[in-house]
């Protein structure tokens, strides 16, 4: 009976959410929100976890947020881009039959306008850049189609969305396929006071970009974070590894704080891609 319980709630952890609804909010309440009704398979631990990948806003910057079937986003209505995009990443969801042929992207029409458009981006010089991408929603037409939202997409210079940032995406799916499912959160850096800005609703381009990611094994869990100048990149990951602990100092965020503090506080301080392929890969994969 107890091992039947052990194995309802592991599976409970990343069961694919495909119901979620639409709700705006401010950032700061962002974990209050995402919470399911009050039930009591809500109440238990592994029914929680389910919104792990929800960060929390360290500095009071606000948000629209807005649930997907496939992410959660926090927009900035200002800048015309996310300030987060958040998703469980399983096995199942990097396969299926919805792909991205024939998928436009489109305006966001939940948000208030102005908002951005594909005319923006056209001629600007820069691609129109997921953060939830793509090919992780694979597994639900709906997932597909809001994929596409220009609330899930910031200006990307194509050296770096074609290349190393493409890179991390295939990455990720490979290490759900091994691990069963990620908690995933992404999103722009901003570190200058003033940023360029593209087309007539002048959207914001991001200096560089972050992705933390989260594993449970068994009763552990290892954690690691990258960072991305926006601009062409060298193919090797290793140089783009942080901790989760930097990347929060660099965006205001706190990842994974539904977690622990003791495990929270061992798995942010470090971060080593050994933790997450064994050596001889590693050593392969570089480029």
């Amino acid at each position: 009976m107890l091992l039947l319980l052990v194995l309802t709630v592991a599976l409970a952890d990343c069961k694919p959410s495909t119901e979620r609804a639409s709700e705006s909010a401010s950032d700061t309440d962002a974990a209050t929100l995402m919470q399911p009704a009050a039930t009591d398979e809500a109440a238990d631990a592994g029914e929680r976890s389910k919104w792990m990948e929800i960060p929390k806003t360290l500095r009071g910057d606000k948000g629209v947020i807005l649930n997907r079937v496939g992410y959660t986003t926090s927009y900035n209505a200002q800048n015309k881009i996310p300030n987060w995009v958040a998703w469980r990443l399983t096995s199942n969801h990097v396969k299926g039959r919805y792909g991205r042929d024939f998928m436009e992207f489109h305006e966001d029409e939940s948000v208030r306008a102005p908002r951005a458009d594909d005319n923006d981006y056209y001629n600007s010089g820069y691609d129109r850049g997921h953060m939830c991408p793509s090919g992780d929603n694979k597994w639900s037409k709906e997932a597909q189609e809001e994929s596409f939202l220009f609330t899930n997409i910031c200006p990307q210079r194509h050296g770096l969305n074609a290349g190393a940032w493409n890179d991390v995406e295939m990455q990720c799916r490979d290490w759900a396929k091994r691990y069963g499912c990620l908690y995933i959160v992404c999103g722009p850096v901003l570190y200058n006071q003033e940023h360029r800005a593209i087309g007539r609703h002048r959207v914001v381009v991001p200096e560089a970009f972050f992705k933390v990611i989260l594993r449970k094994e068994n009763a552990n869990y290892k954690a690691i974070g990258f960072v991305y100048e926006n601009r062409s990149a060298k193919r090797d990951m290793s140089r783009y590894v942080r901790s989760i602990d930097e990347i929060e100092e660099l965006t205001g965020l706190d990842f994974f704080s539904a977690l622990p503090d003791d495990v929270e506080d061992a798995i942010e301080s470090r971060s080593n891609l050994r933790d997450w392929y064994p050596l001889m890969e590693l050593r392969s994969d570089s480029r």
